[in-house]
């Protein structure tokens, strides 16, 4: 199988930026923040992230916020807004028995998240998939 890189992709794919899904399962956390609090909201979150990393079977994290867009489909172009909730971050896990573990219920309270942040969060979600293949 070949694989085609040009000048722009190169240097995300070094960095870990286009790579694939490699484990089995992904946890999908989503969730909104009041506005006042999203600057706070985007630095902890970065910090809540070190300490989940740290859990047996967490393999990687990427955080995403949703935008609006458009979309051509049979001839047709739909506008879209963005997701609700607007942020969302992926977790490859090896398995979901990581999610109902000592450490990650250690690490989901450590740091400022549980105190500072988590109390403006709201329309939570979380759902896990599995690789089909």
């Amino acid at each position: 199988m070949a694989i085609t890189a040009n000048k722009h992709n190169i240097a995300d794919m070094l960095l870990g930026v286009n790579m694939p899904i490699c484990s089995t399962y992904v946890l999908i956390a989503s969730m909104d923040v009041e506005p006042a609090k999203e600057s706070l909201f985007n630095e902890v979150y970065d910090e809540h992230v070190e300490h989940l990393l740290r859990v047996p079977g967490v393999t990687s994290v990427v955080r995403m916020k949703g935008e609006p867009f458009s979309i051509t489909i049979g001839g047709t172009t739909e506008t879209r807004p963005a997701p609700n909730p607007i942020y969302t971050a992926i977790y490859e896990i090896t398995d979901p028995s990581v999610l109902s573990s000592a450490a990650w219920n250690n690490a989901v309270e450590q740091g400022r998240w549980p105190g500072e942040v988590r109390p403006h969060t709201r329309n939570r979600t979380h759902f896990i998939y599995r690789k089909c293949r």
